[in-house]
């Protein structure tokens, strides 16, 4: 075990010991222990806000880390490329074309599983297209990612317009980024599937360290590169989907803490990578939403914090690489 090695392991653990302190500290800010009812209805209220949390930034995270391995550039995220904007169009979508009042729109766990198969046949065609007419070139993949972002954007806006506003009303709840409102009837099937995900693509996973060196690196060291890269990218997709789901979309969440666990770690070992992406997410937002509960007292939710601090980041990022 090189010292580089047991570094970053150090590192990680001062990570864990931070997302606990954060959790902890959510889960027990202002609770007026002494008194058993309003101890419970806390515990009610803030269990699966905080269950939420971590597993958005798992998913989130280690979407991310994989993404950016994948497509070989660490300032594209998913998010970037429209993931959300695909996601919020297929649900606004099935809704539209079904109705709130149908079982499928108002079973949480039945609509989920429908808009996860739209999503995972419609991303994986449109973004394996992609990557391979532009040869992973980042203008060109960043350029095409903002139009399928407007794109994706204004079919639902025009769905939306032509739609009855008393169903308008009841998708909006779930359109809206917020650890507010979340959807807490789908966190047992979210855990189920990304650990279904994380179990078959378990070898694809393993491979990520060779597939970052290219394709024909790969290819020589005995890879099937390009059904790594889409079962990679269809797990990517589902990860995205999920998070969305749960609590809207994020866009600038995954660059973030993708590039965080990247410039901490400095290392091309993927499980760490991926579990530093996670721990950051943790921290990231629980923290955050403590703040927005206890600080600003619910007049700023979390997302725009993290809408902002990303978008400079980004800056950062591009210009960073640039003079590189």
């Amino acid at each position: 075990m090189n010292m580089a090695y047991r570094k970053n392991i150090r590192k990680l653990i001062l990570l864990s010991l931070l997302a606990l302190a954060a959790a902890v500290a959510y889960m027990t800010v202002e609770v007026n222990f002494s008194n058993e009812k309003l101890l419970g209805y806390a515990m009610k209220i803030r269990s699966p806000k905080l269950a939420v949390m971590l597993i958005t930034s798992f998913a989130i995270g280690g979407a991310s880390i994989v993404f950016q391995s994948v497509i070989n550039n660490t300032i594209v995220t998913p998010c970037l490329l429209g993931m959300n904007s695909l996601y919020t169009l297929i649900h606004t979508a099935v809704v539209f074309t079904v109705g709130t009042g149908s079982a499928l729109a108002s079973n949480s766990n039945l609509s989920f599983a429908v808009d996860l198969l739209i999503m995972g046949a419609a991303a994986t065609l449109i973004y394996s297209y992609l990557f391979k007419k532009t040869k992973h070139n980042v203008l060109y993949v960043l350029l095409i990612g903002t139009v399928l972002t407007s794109f994706f954007s204004s079919i639902q806006s025009t769905l939306i317009r032509v739609m009855d506003p008393n169903e308008y009303d009841t998708l909006l709840n779930t359109l809206v980024a917020s650890f507010s409102n979340i959807n807490s009837e789908i966190i047992i099937l979210s855990v189920v599937l990304l650990a279904a995900i994380v179990f078959f693509l378990r070898k694809d996973l393993a491979l990520l360290d060779v597939l970052t060196l290219g394709k024909e690196q790969a290819i020589n060291l005995g890879v099937d590169y390009d059904r790594s890269i889409r079962r990679l990218l269809l797990g990517v997709t589902l990860c995205i989907a999920v998070a969305t789901a749960m609590v809207g979309p994020i866009s600038f969440l995954g660059l973030i803490i993708a590039n965080l666990s990247r410039q901490l770690l400095k290392t091309y070992r993927h499980p760490q990578l991926i579990l530093g992406s996670a721990l950051f997410g943790m921290a990231v937002l629980v923290g955050g939403q403590l703040l927005v509960e206890h600080v600003f007292t619910y007049t700023v939710p979390v997302s725009v914090f993290i809408t902002v601090g990303g978008g400079i980041y980004f800056l950062y990022l591009l210009l960073t690489n640039r003079r590189s």
